[in-house]
This record gives C-alpha cells, sequence and structure tokens, in this order.
C-alpha cells in the first residue's frame, strides 16, 4: 500500500459524493484514501474541519486534493505537519489574507454566474434549471447529474468572503489540474491561479465537473504527486 495517505476536499456545495468516481480507483490502486464533510459555514470552519479529519482519520503523511472551493480548504488546512503536498482540481489557489471574491472581481464573470441564488440568509444555491446544467456540467452523464443534483447544499457567502489564513502552497510541492472547457471557475482565472503558485500544471478537456468527467485523470495525477513526494 503506497505511504501516502489521500484527503478528498469537495468544492463549494459538494459533499464526498463529487469523488465518487474518484475514490474507488484510489482504493483499487492500493491509497488509504477518505473524503471529508466541510460545513460550509465558513472558510475558517471548513479549514478547522478538514484539520481536524486529518487528526483523526490519518496516521501518516497526508496528500490533500481539493476541487473547485475545496482548494481554498486544503490551503489552509495544508499547513499541518504531515501534510506533505497539494493537488488542485479545476480548484481556487487564494493567497494568505486573500478571499475568493478577490480574486473574483479580478475577471469577468465566469457564465455559470448568472445562475447562482441567495438565500435569506446571504447563503448561496444554484439554479435547478436546463440551462445551468448545460452550462455547468454539458458532459456529464445523466446518472452522474442525478447524482451531482444530490450533492447540493447551500453555502455561506462566508466561504468566499473570509480572508484565506494560509496558503500552504508556498511551501509545499503541488500541482494543478485545469479543467479546459470550465464555465464555473473561468480557466484563465486557473491558469493565472497555478502560474502563482509554480505547480506543475496540467489541462483536461470537459467541464468544471473533473471529478466526474475524467476520474481517471484525477487518479494519475495523485499518482504522479505520490511518485514525486
Amino acid at each position: 500500500m503506497p505511504a501516502i495517505e489521500i484527503v478528498l476536499v469537495h468544492g463549494a456545495g459538494g459533499t464526498p459524493k463529487t469523488w465518487a468516481r474518484v475514490l474507488p480507483l484510489l482504493e483499487e490502486s492500493g491509497y488509504a484514501v477518505s473524503a471529508v464533510t466541510n460545513p460550509m459555514t465558513s472558510l475558517l470552519d471548513d479549514v478547522a474541519t478538514t484539520t481536524a479529519w486529518i487528526d483523526e482519520h490519518t496516521t501518516g503523511d497526508v496528500l490533500l486534493v481539493g476541487h473547485s472551493y475545496g482548494g481554498a480548504v486544503i490551503g489552509g488546512a495544508g499547513v499541518h505537519p504531515r501534510v506533505r503536498g497539494l493537488v488542485y482540481v479545476a480548484a481556487w489557489g487564494p493567497d494568505t489574507g486573500e478571499s475568493i471574491q478577490d480574486i473574483l472581481v479580478r475577471y469577468p464573470p465566469a457564465e455559470v454566474s448568472k445562475h447562482m441564488l441567495r438565500g435569506p440568509n446571504g447563503e448561496w444555491t444554484s439554479a435547478d434549471t436546463p440551462e445551468y446544467w448545460a452550462e455547468i456540467n454539458p458532459d456529464v452523464s445523466p446518472e452522474m447529474r442525478v447524482l451531482w443534483k444530490s450533492d447540493s447544499r447551500p453555502s455561506a457567502n462566508a466561504i468566499f468572503e473570509q480572508k484565506a489564513p494560509a496558503a500552504a502552497w508556498r511551501d509545499l510541492p503541488r500541482w494543478y489540474l485545469v479543467a479546459a472547457q470550465d464555465k464555473t471557475l473561468r480557466t484563465d482565472t486557473q491558469r493565472d491561479m497555478a502560474a502563482r503558485m509554480e505547480a506543475v500544471t496540467y489541462d483536461v478537456p470537459g467541464s468544471h465537473s473533473v471529478p466526474q468527467v475524467s476520474p481517471g485523470r484525477v487518479v494519475e495525477l495523485i499518482d504522479e504527486a505520490v511518485r514525486a513526494l
């Protein structure tokens, strides 16, 4: 069994179901792997939850893998002393003291942004409309889309507005997988964040739903990271 344990961190509105096609492939490869469920009440809460998960569910060195908003979480939780590296999958990578919103305002809005809805307490959800699904992940099968819909929870505005407590990518080896047809997290934004990190960077065809669309490519990148570590 590979010595490094894998911890998977979902994005905004998600659950471990995000990794439903990735996690079994990692287990088949002999990895000790687990997926966190973050509360999405604030970035600091989610970093604390992921840090506690590492303490409670792993015993050795850890590779953190974050999708979408999960990238901000692994950047904070990555200061844990047993974390050896970070893998970003179409993910946000704020610097210390920087929020996701701080990055967002530097670019034109992503296409999917027009389908985002605010709740009574300022929380964010997405519209369940054909137009929304046609933009966020047109390359996802109907079966996986049912799973995606069931993998949806409100996200507090604080996950986007709160400043990152740390940027572990400044000190740890890091890899970045850019979704080349992403309409949720703009591709140019992804490339700029990956370049700022000086991450080992690759493109993968498809939408923001990389863990569902290209699970094998995600696993290949994790394998590469583990071999390098």
